[in-house]
């Protein structure tokens, strides 16, 4: 049986034009595009057309080559409802928020059709919510989550057009299957093998989705008094994500309250039967390396046995040792490059006119509504985790109330994600009692 011949794409940002060409290119026989009806996508499908549904991706550095390509894409949707035809393959490149509200769009039969459903940017538990949304209708799928997009991607000119730039890759991303044994798995670590990419197989969706780095460090940096004063234009002056205060966030505080926040997420990754992570061995490994000088690799395996403040005092060098890339090569006057130096976005106005909100910590909010929604129904405190939501929650309340005569989009609203919470809980229930069944026949 041959797997990913015919493919649809969900979304229409940058990743999406990647994807399809990476799936055009190396296996698939037709490819097609998916998105919601806006003035962005229309953009982006006129672009599509002009071209004559050529896409082109290309690369910032020589060494990422094996990604930058072109292909002809076969049809696209404009409207998740206009989808029609057989699809043996849905991958959703779509934000993790919007994954219910897009298939509720689709067809019926276009999804019973479907025989796999790949999720490209998932957060905690997103694979258990398409599980669920998929029960009625295609309940034999496979689910495929990765950890993370395997790049960084944007338009090349900015505006959505067939064209991309690919500014980096990753060396790894895991992959998990609600297959255990899986051959669509092994065809993905084929076509990633040819992209220079190694695909980290583990044992659920769901393990997989606990392997990216953002889960673990976008709430305590983005979800803070200093932060959010800049996101909302109150700090006109220049701030940075990664950099130490008064440049950025990160003072001990944040330390703290980003080392209470990942054993609260242990605790709950503990519940599902899933490997604990070693944070700092995880953040040095698997993400940006440090110089061998900065910290020792046995202070990096023994992390999670260590006291609380040797643990603090670890992360702070370690965010301290990435100011600069530490592996560029300085100038003349002995500088590295300023690795650090993302700025924190502001509020901007959208294509609708509206204030809208930056995808960080637009995405992570809907993150940490659902983590703390399961948090909740496994009865497992979690204050910090707590203590980021309502600090984000009560700055969303403040900026609408004291702004009159602004439009706002729907992302200043304080939500719930309840029907979310619910699904991904109903499952969590469902593995854990086929979990326990499992180990009750082995002993």
């Amino acid at each position: 049986m041959t797997y990913f011949k015919k493919v649809l794409l969900l979304g229409t940002g940058p990743t999406v034009v990647q994807l399809a060409v990476n799936f055009k290119n190396y296996c698939s026989d037709a490819v097609a595009i998916a998105g919601r009806e806006s003035l962005r996508s229309k953009i982006f499908f006129e672009s599509i057309v002009q071209h004559e549904f050529a896409l082109k991706v290309s690369i910032q550095n020589k060494q990422h080559q094996s990604v930058a390509g072109e292909c002809t894409i076969n049809t696209f949707f404009e409207g998740y409802h206009k989808i029609s035809g057989n699809w043996d393959t849905i991958v959703l490149s779509v934000t993790t928020d919007s994954y219910l509200s897009v298939l509720a769009q689709i067809d019926t039969q276009v999804l019973q059709r479907a025989s796999c459903f790949i999720l490209i940017s998932p957060t905690f538990g997103s694979s258990h919510l398409v599980a669920n949304f998929l029960k009625n209708r295609s309940p034999h799928a496979e689910i495929i989550s990765f950890s993370t997009y395997y790049g960084d991607t944007r338009w090349l000119r900015e505006m959505p057009s067939n064209q991309v730039l690919t500014t980096g890759v990753k060396r790894t991303v895991f992959i998990g299957s609600t297959y255990s044994k899986s051959k669509r798995l092994a065809k993905l670590s084929e076509l990633f093998r040819h992209l220079g990419i190694h695909l980290k197989k583990i044992t659920s969706p769901l393990e997989a989705e606990t392997r990216n780095i953002s889960l673990y460090v976008h709430p305590p940096l983005f979800m803070n008094d200093f932060s959010l004063n800049v996101i909302f234009n109150e700090e006109k002056r220049a701030k940075y994500v990664y950099k130490l205060y008064p440049e950025g966030p990160i003072t001990y505080t944040t330390i703290r309250h980003l080392l209470n926040y990942w054993k609260e997420m242990m605790a709950i990754v503990k519940h599902c039967d899933i490997q604990p992570l070693n944070l700092l061995k995880f953040m040095v490994d698997d993400n940006y390396p440090l110089q061998p000088a900065s910290i020792a690799r046995q202070e990096i395996e023994n992390f999670t046995k260590l006291e609380p403040i040797h643990q603090e005092y670890l992360l702070y060098i370690r965010y301290a040792s990435l100011l600069i890339d530490p592996f560029s090569m300085p100038n003349q006057e002995g500088k590295y490059f300023d690795f650090s130096a993302v700025p924190i976005r502001n509020i901007f106005k959208n294509h609708d006119e509206e204030w809208d909100i930056p995808r960080m910590p637009k995405e992570d909010y809907y993150r940490v509504k659902i983590i703390q929604g399961i948090a909740n129904a496994l009865n497992l405190k979690s204050p910090t985790l707590n203590h980021f939501v309502q600090t984000y929650e009560e700055k969303l309340q403040q900026v609408v109330t004291s702004s009159e005569n602004k439009i706002y989009s729907e992302a200043f609203q304080v939500k719930s994600f309840s029907q979310d919470i619910e699904m991904i809980c109903k499952e969590l229930l469902v593995n854990k009692k086929q979990n326990n069944h499992t180990h009750q026949i082995r002993s």
